[in-house]
């Protein structure tokens, strides 16, 4: 069994012997296997992945979040301020990722974001199409999106 499904089932032992099945108690569940999992660490072949990639993923959770919010301030501002600062345009984004999942979560991720929205993606799969709300200078936007998302997306799969 791999190290997550096995965190899966002592959160749900966790819930059972708590008798209560909510989403906090599963949470508090995973937290606590993922904690015992890490202190018998030696013990397993694969944990250095496992507890790499968990800290990833909240690491991308935690840049989209934080991008959400700064994005979503500034297009409000945008909107509620007599003088407009979007200069909208369309960027082609060339991409590195290689498998459909990461090239889904990449897409929508940045579609999610307020002021970006991903339009196409070429037949080869190496370029995205993406229009953004404020592009005063497209090659920071296209480092921005590459630095950013992408390669977040990227680590997650390492």
């Amino acid at each position: 069994m791999s190290l997550f499904g096995l965190n899966i089932l002592l959160a749900v032992v966790w819930a059972a012997l708590t008798a209560s099945f909510t989403a906090s108690s599963l949470l508090i569940g995973y937290i606590l296997g993922y904690w015992a999992l890490w202190l018998s660490k030696p013990l397993f072949k694969e944990s250095n992945h496992y507890f790499g990639r968990t800290w990833r993923v909240l690491r991308l959770i935690g840049f989209f979040l934080y991008d959400l919010v700064v994005s979503s301030f500034r297009v409000a501002w945008d909107i509620v301020t007599p003088t407009h600062r979007s200069n909208p345009g369309i960027v082609e984004v060339p991409l590195d990722v290689k498998s459909d999942l990461e090239l889904l979560l990449v897409t929508n991720l940045i579609s999610l974001t307020p002021g970006t929205l991903s339009l196409d993606v070429s037949e080869d799969r190496k370029t995205l199409i993406v229009h953004a709300m404020f592009v005063d200078d497209p090659d920071a936007l296209i480092a921005e999106l590459k630095n950013g998302m992408e390669r977040m997306v990227r680590e997650c799969f390492e």
